[in-house]
């Protein structure tokens, strides 16, 4: 378990059902720039892809060390993926953030600290938090690189928060299959999980932040394999289409 901040790094498993239903759109909060259209408040699981794609997903980097080699296995298999990046990494790593744009993949907005209490503090709080990782994210991508989603840690989130991202076009992000690859329970039981929970939903959680992540990165490239043989198809999660869980 690392701690950061005041930020501990758990992934408690999938957000809880009562953030997954979608809402109107608030209106404007007057910040400057034109206001997003179509972008849902409710929680996105399913793919762009279609029924049968999953979606692979990649948390708390960018990591000097660890990022490269997901970004190796991911392209050795021809598969994109959605980066949920900690701002401050992505501000300390702009070479990282570049050359995962530059590989077709897409960012996701994961808070300045992964305060997994989000939940519990002020609106206001919440929306720093979001707002100010998603402008360290995109200044880091560079060349108008947009974050796309936002993605609460540990999945704590809530109403505002989810207001705030969809305001600020990035649709909130779930996943159905927590692999608890931060936990390093070995490569096996990380490949078993996925194989074991994808009939939950198509939205994969693994992290290339946080510490060693060996194990995600030999488990990632077995997971992969495994999908190529099911003939799942490999996708991006819906932005603007409604979705439950």
């Amino acid at each position: 378990m690392t701690v950061w901040g005041v930020a501990v790094f758990v992934e408690p498993g999938r957000a809880s059902t009562d953030q997954n239903v979608s809402g109107p759109h608030a209106p404007d909060d007057g910040r400057p720039g034109a206001r997003p259209q179509g972008i849902p408040e409710g929680i996105a699981h399913a793919s762009e892809s279609g029924a049968d794609a999953v979606n692979i997903t990649i948390d708390d980097g960018p990591d000097p060390r660890w990022t490269p080699q997901v970004l190796d296995v991911l392209e050795e298999h021809g598969v994109k993926a959605t980066f949920c990046m900690v701002g401050p990494h992505a501000k300390a790593h702009p070479g990282l953030v570049r050359k995962v744009v530059a590989a077709g993949h897409r960012l996701c907005d994961h808070t300045m600290s992964h305060d997994t209490a989000m939940d519990k503090k002020p609106v206001a709080y919440q929306e720093q938090q979001i707002l100010d990782a998603k402008k360290l994210i995109e200044d880091a991508a560079g060349e108008g690189a947009k974050v796309e989603y936002y993605r609460a840690p540990g999945g704590a989130f809530t109403p505002d928060s989810r207001r705030i991202a969809a305001a600020h076009g990035m649709r909130p992000l779930g996943w159905n299959v927590d692999t608890k690859d931060f936990e390093k329970p070995g490569t096996a039981a990380i490949v078993a999980a996925v194989k074991r929970e994808l009939g939950n939903g198509p939205t994969v959680l693994f992290h290339d932040g946080g510490g060693n992540r060996s194990q995600t990165v030999e488990a990632l490239d077995q997971v992969l394999d495994w999908l190529e043989e099911q003939g799942r198809p490999t996708g991006f999660p819906v932005r603007t289409a409604s979705d439950t869980p």
